[in-house]
């Protein structure tokens, strides 16, 4: 949760009913498989194919419409859904709101609702323009009391892959696209004409929210940044943006602000270093279900789809295991190893052992946010020293039982460095949200350990709960040491959010890293500072570049200090790194919010204190 400037903290939100799984019935061992291996694939070959998947059952969770249904019958099923997500943040429902190809609405007659916790609304065109919704897919402030309005606790939700002309709606909101998100809330291939705003200016105050994620999309008009505290826009097009509060960062985006950190606070690159953008699904014009996979690109600027298709390939659904919370780990690492991708249909998924990606070019790609959760003390999922992997669209909860890792890419002693971990074919995880804590107690010493190379991390939320259900927060309760570790060389991270944990937030041990926007919250909670500090250094940097790393890039970099069981606690520097040639960090700032918590520097000693009098920002345009 984002704490409002000068403002509270938000009462903790009860869960929704028992934390019963959702079991969405998919294609349990009769998926047909592939005649060979994906083009995207090197290693096992698929058996035969028995038939062609061209009704996919993904179970009751993932609602598909199409345009010839009732505007009134498809209206009545989204609205169902947003009753019952809007509030249920730490529920165990999941959802995917999947649109065929075709126009949805009219001018006179829209198609607007609002979208919820755990709600995936994708359109299932090759590209955006291919579904088109004359209305708007709302997010709008949630009022925990009439007086305390923000979008500072909106998570978990996502839109993509369509067109919305905005339309409809009354009054404040009239034709008007509202996406007041905060963290794990990605607007991806989306092209929105007419009004935008990030911020929900229409609701009782103070609207604060705290996001956010757009990539590859257009915006025709001038979007609304409004309240929010921290933006990414990567690879887009936009009319234009209307202003900035902290940290507000931009790269390959045509339309961006220009470059002027710290006033107003714009962090501006002409393209951005490596991205890969996520694994989709469509319908092709014969009705076949397909998984389309985007190529990997450099120094790469606009979006991927408006002058053409998007380069990369199509695999069928045939090709992926559909699997549901009722299949066994087994069942999954069997369908793995016989060469089959994984599509995860929405629920939780409880695992006492790990999934094992073993294959080169195996896609893993969930729908309506699936959770898995390891129960055993496990690692929930392991990639092992291969190149090409995707991990797209899914969030992973620490158990109550301790694990060393909960996602880990790549072993310790791989092959680190080995040419098939080129960067013409690099593993890329997008969209994957970590919690510690919130819904149930959750414990894990790392949530994300990253030891292969040329690996991009695109949009990665790792949050240590700072609220939830009553018993699942507390210093000794959800414990988790570091939110990210990073081994691997030539490792991208475009989008990392990482908060709230109680050593290092981020240890970077790799060579020649890069990182664009990166937001940090430093835990809430450390009970003294006896609690919180080593080697006689008080706090932790919430980014530690280790010692021995020569090459490191960063830009657009925010930590804020909230320490509100014990306002006295001091964090020495917000930022860590080595002094050498090849390392360098621009756009960096601190804040203390509401008046608890020191952050003495911002990196290395450089950088006036933020206190909680001199609340800040403090800022460093370039280090060294």
């Amino acid at each position: 949760m984002r704490t409002p400037h000068l403002l509270g903290r938000a009462q903790p939100i009860a869960s929704r009913g028992r934390r019963t799984r959702l079991v969405s019935r998919g294609l349990i061992g009769v998926v047909a498989l592939a005649t060979a291996v994906s083009t995207q694939g090197t290693a096992t070959a698929a058996p035969a194919p028995t038939t062609s998947v061209t009704q996919p059952d993904f179970g009751p969770n993932v609602k598909i419409f199409d345009p010839s249904m009732p505007l009134a019958d498809i209206q009545s099923a989204v609205n169902a859904v947003a009753a019952e997500q809007v509030d249920n943040e730490m529920g165990t429902q999941r959802y995917a709101l999947l649109f065929k190809p075709g126009t949805y609405g009219t001018a006179a007659n829209p198609l607007v609702f609002q979208v919820g916790y755990y709600t995936e609304v994708a359109g299932l065109g090759q590209n955006p323009a291919d579904v088109t919704i004359n209305g708007e897919v709302n997010v709008y402030n949630r009022c925990l009391t009439p007086d305390n309005c923000t979008a500072l606790d909106n998570f978990w939700r996502s839109i993509s892959n369509l067109t919305i002309n905005a339309r409809g709606n009354s009054g404040c909101r009239t034709n008007t696209e509202f996406w007041a998100v905060s963290q794990a809330a990605p607007m991806r291939r989306v092209s929105i004409n007419g009004g935008t705003t990030f911020m929900d200016y229409c609701t009782a105050g103070p609207q604060y929210s705290s996001g956010g994620f757009v990539a590859d999309s257009k915006i025709t008009n001038s979007a609304v940044n409004g309240s929010q505290q921290q933006f990414y826009v990567r690879n887009s097009q936009i009319g234009g943006w209307s202003n900035a509060v902290w940290n507000q960062i931009f790269s390959g985006t045509i339309g961006a602000p220009a470059q002027s950190f710290p006033t107003p606070p714009y962090t501006t690159l002409a393209t951005t270093p490596t991205s890969k953008e996520k694994p989709y699904l469509y319908v092709d014009a014969a009705g076949n279900w397909n998984v389309f996979v985007s190529s990997a690109q450099t120094d790469s600027s606009g979006t991927t789809w408006l002058n053409g298709q998007t380069p990369g390939q199509s695999i069928p659904l045939s090709e992926f295991f559909l699997a549901t919370p009722a299949d066994s780990v087994q069942s999954i690492n069997n369908a793995l190893s016989r060469g089959l991708n994984l599509i995860v249909t929405p629920g939780v998924y409880d695992i006492a052992s790990t999934i094992d990606v073993k294959r080169a070019n195996t896609i893993v790609l969930g729908l309506g946010l699936p959770t898995f959760t390891p129960t055993n003390g496990n690692i929930a999922l392991s990639v092992a020293d291969v190149p090409g992997v995707d991990l797209a669209g899914f969030t992973v909860d620490a158990g109550p039982v301790n694990s060393p890792v909960l996602v880990q890419i790549g072993s310790k002693n791989g092959n680190n460095g080995a040419a098939h971990n080129s960067t013409a074919n690099p593993t890329a995880v997008q969209d994957v949200f970590f919690r510690i804590g919130g819904p149930h107690v959750g414990k894990a010493d790392v949530s994300l350990e990253v030891n292969s190379d040329n690996v991009i991390l695109d949009d990665i939320w790792a949050w240590r709960a700072d609220h939830g259900v009553p018993g699942s927060v507390g210093w000794t309760v959800n414990t988790g040491a570091t939110g990210v570790v990073v081994n691997g060389d030539n490792v991208t991270a475009p989008g990392l959010f990482v908060e709230h944990y109680q050593q290092y937030e981020v240890l970077w041990n790799g060579q020649n890293g890069k990182v664009v926007f990166f937001q940090n919250e430093m835990p809430y909670d450390a009970p003294n500072q006896v609690a919180w500090q080593h080697d006689g250094v008080n706090g932790y940097a919430a980014l530690k570049v280790a010692d021995n790393v020569q090459t490191f890039e960063a830009w657009g970099l925010g930590s804020y200090i909230y320490t509100n069981v014990d306002p006295t606690l001091h964090a020495e520097n917000a930022f860590e790194v080595p002094v050498a040639p090849g390392v360098a960090l621009h756009d960096l700032l601190t804040i203390s919010l509401n008046g608890a918590g020191t952050t003495d520097h911002v990196i290395n000693g450089v950088g006036a204190a933020v206190t909680p009098t001199h609340q800040g920002p403090s800022t460093v345009v370039s280090y060294p």
